[in-house]
């Protein structure tokens, strides 16, 4: 008697295989069973050392308003960056990603306002590259904040590459822009070539905003006239 093919199981150690040759998944849904691969044309990169922030965002990050931390609810991160109207994160990406973090290749940045978890954002760390996942946020410039300590962590820990996967308007006002995919590929082997460290600053250890600015702001790094998307820039 025959019997039915075995289905295919995703695992952690394929997801990375496929983050090494560019490519990710996504669902088309939260209640999708299915996930499918993703290699964008054109990609969506943060140079890291081309981080632009507004004055007041500058200023929202030096007040501290946020205590910002790592890795301490990365699966509550998850979650919250998929409670939208629209999102391509289901349970199997919360499965396979809380996976990658057990194993030390997922991490998350979380804001807190008190003992609120208010904003942040997740992704995945191959050597020196880093894949930026979603973002959430449930109060003004939270998960903003997120991404300015995401920089200075990267930076602190010898990152090369900051992927986006897609560039939107919202993430160009913040530095990001869209390269080829054949250019991506290069970064990426590049990145690779690199053994970097997200734990360089200790992920229990909480970054003060002055100090995440500084680590964040790089050569590149600009912070705007005013808070339009105007290139108009003056240094941090």
């Amino acid at each position: 008697m025959k019997t039915a093919p075995r289905k295919f199981e995703l695992t952690a150690d394929i997801l990375l295989r496929a983050y090494s040759i560019g490519v990710f998944p996504m669902a088309e849904s939260r209640d999708a069973k299915d996930l499918f691969w993703v290699e964008p044309q054109e990609r969506g990169i943060f140079p890291l050392d081309g981080l632009i922030a507004s004055r007041s965002l500058a200023k929202t990050v030096r007040s501290d308003r946020f205590r910002v931390v790592a890795d301490r609810a990365f699966e509550t991160v998850v979650r919250a960056c998929a409670e939208r109207e629209k999102t391509w994160i289901n349970d199997e990406i919360v499965r396979l990603y809380g996976e990658l973090f057990a194993a030390g290749h997922a991490h998350s940045i979380e804001a807190y306002e008190g003992e609120a978890l208010v904003g942040g954002l997740y992704g995945v760390s191959l050597r020196g590259a880093f894949f930026g996942e979603s973002m959430f946020h449930h109060a003004r410039d939270a998960s903003k904040v997120a991404l300015v300590h995401l920089f200075a962590r990267l930076r602190a820990g010898g990152f090369r590459l900051l992927d986006a996967q897609f560039s939107t308007e919202h993430l160009a006002s913040l530095g990001a822009i869209e390269i080829p995919r054949d250019g991506f590929r290069l970064r990426l082997a590049e990145a690779l070539d690199v053994q970097a460290d997200f734990a360089a600053w200790p992920v229990e250890v909480a970054m003060s905003g002055a100090e995440a600015l500084r680590r964040a702001r790089g050569d590149g790094m600009e912070v705007a006239t005013n808070d339009s998307l105007r290139r108009s820039v003056v240094r941090a």
